[in-house]
Parts: C-alpha cells; sequence; structure tokens
C-alpha cells in the first residue's frame, strides 16, 4: 500500500466524521458557519507549516521517503501526500469535538 492509497481512506474518513457531527449537532446555521471558517482558516495555517516544516526537515536529512511510495508530485522537497497529514487533523479533530461535546450546554 502506498501513500496515496492511505490517504484515500482518512482524508473522507476525517471529512465524514465531521459532516456527521455537523449532521447530529445541528448547530444553529451561524454556528455550522464559524465552525467552517474555524476548520478552512485552520486548513490554511495547518498545509503552510506542513509546506515549510516539512522542507526544513528533509533538506536538513532527519527524514527520507522511499521512491516508490510516492506519486512524484512535491512542493519543494515535500512529497505531496506529506499534505493530506494536516488535512485530514483538520477535519476530524474539529469533528470529533463537536461529537464529544455534544448536548452539553455551554
Amino acid at each position: 500500500m502506498n501513500f496515496v492509497q492511505l490517504n484515500l481512506i482518512f482524508v473522507p474518513a476525517a471529512a465524514a466524521v465531521l459532516l456527521l457531527a455537523l449532521l447530529l449537532a445541528r448547530p444553529r446555521s451561524g454556528d455550522t458557519r464559524k465552525v467552517l471558517i474555524c476548520v478552512a482558516a485552520s486548513l490554511v495555517v495547518l498545509v503552510a507549516l506542513t509546506a515549510v516544516f516539512d522542507n526544513v526537515m528533509i533538506a536538513s536529512g532527519l527524514f527520507d521517503y522511499a521512491g516508490d511510495t510516492l506519486n512524484g508530485t512535491h512542493v519543494g522537497l515535500a512529497p505531496i501526500e506529506d499534505f493530506a497529514y494536516p488535512i485530514a487533523a483538520a477535519l476530524l479533530l474539529p469533528g470529533l469535538w463537536l461529537l464529544f461535546t455534544r448536548g452539553r450546554k455551554a
């Protein structure tokens, strides 16, 4: 199994958790919009940080990837597959937060 195949499993699963949480929590429309704006802002920040720090770590020789597990697309030195992890985290964690705090009073 390569990284793309793993990403095709985990990113949609994380998106499904967020969607399920939004549907079950049934926040007011303004609250849903706020959640989605926060998720989008988190996505931008995490992807930017991943681009910077993955390139720094790879350039410094902290780690390397076997070429046969990657599809060949890179952002600088960072393989594009590395960006799926922060994307999945930015989708999954707010979804879990909404699910686990559902029904609690503010």
